[in-house]
């Protein structure tokens, strides 16, 4: 089965945004093309890849960009041989796999074959959506708004505050300021006021009528007062407003505050999610 690489985002067919769109296990993976096709990704090194079928269907699509582990939409073992022989050969440190489970064990079995290396689970989450937002039964002070230009150091700040907290890949720290730039530069960024900001959200682009939320960070002198839980209830109603048909998210299912309080604004889990870590 042909499997195509290349550092171009120009490079990489419509066919691939078509085959993207309509799951929700592969939004991140659609949003993040969204984001190279419109130049937020420009300099980051990404890499795309697709194979292909006999009449030249889209069977599955990974990318990367480095410093993070290779991200990969549902696909078999035979399917994944043909990736990880084909990645290999551009990109021999890669440092792990990130997606659904049955969909990561099969490309981990495969690096593993290549490489004669093992691999270790790094962190499970649940996938979770929302269509209709269940109000907070006790809201908060204050109220959500688009952050701005001034708030960028902040938004930094934040950035590799929740990349310690939430244990995300160390290489999320280095590019906590080109993250902040592209959500900024997207209108992306949000914070929840209080006299001051006292939590932030971004978005992702939406993509077939759903709407990512991620990363969801409070300061811990701010925490158990309401203001991340009606942060995304806000954010949500006012996406599914402008015609959104649904709203997701991840949570780390070691982290039993972050179920509990999405799900009581309306999420419900509907899939799983896990990050591989490849050891040579």
């Amino acid at each position: 089965m042909p499997v195509s690489f290349t550092r171009e985002v120009a490079d990489v067919p419509a066919a691939v945004d078509e085959f993207l769109a309509p799951r929700v296990e592969r939004n991140v993976l659609a949003s993040l093309l969204v984001h190279a096709r419109a130049g937020r990704l420009a300099g980051s090194g990404a890499m795309f890849a697709w194979g292909t079928g006999d009449r030249g269907e889209v069977r599955f699509y990974a990318t990367r960009t480095p410093g993070w582990p290779l991200l990969v939409s549902e696909l078999g073992p035979s399917d994944a041989q043909a990736l990880v022989e084909r990645w290999l050969e551009e990109d021999p440190r890669v440092p792990g796999v990130t997606g659904v489970p049955r969909t990561v064990h099969a490309v981990a079995a495969a690096w593993a074959s290549c490489t004669g290396g093992s691999w270790d689970t790094r962190m499970r989450e649940a996938l979770h959506l929302l269509s209709h937002v269940r109000e907070p039964p006790r809201p908060p002070a204050g109220s959500l708004r688009r952050a701005r230009e001034e708030d960028r150091e902040l938004l930094v700040e934040w950035e590799h505050a929740f990349v310690a907290d939430a244990g995300v890949i160390a290489s999320a720290a280095a590019d906590a300021e080109r993250t902040v730039e592209r959500r900024l530069a997207a209108g992306s960024a949000y914070l929840w006021q209080d006299e001051r900001p006292v939590s932030m959200l971004g978005l992702a682009p939406q993509v077939a009528g759903t709407v990512r939320i991620g990363p969801v960070y409070t300061p811990p002198e701010h925490r158990r007062r309401g203001y991340a839980s009606a942060a995304v209830a806000a954010v949500c109603r006012a996406a599914l407003a402008r015609g959104a048909h649904q709203c997701m998210l991840f949570t780390d299912l070691a982290n039993a505050t972050s179920n509990k309080i999405y799900a009581a604004v309306g999420f419900r889990r509907v899939a799983d999610w896990e990050e591989l870590e490849f050891r040579r």
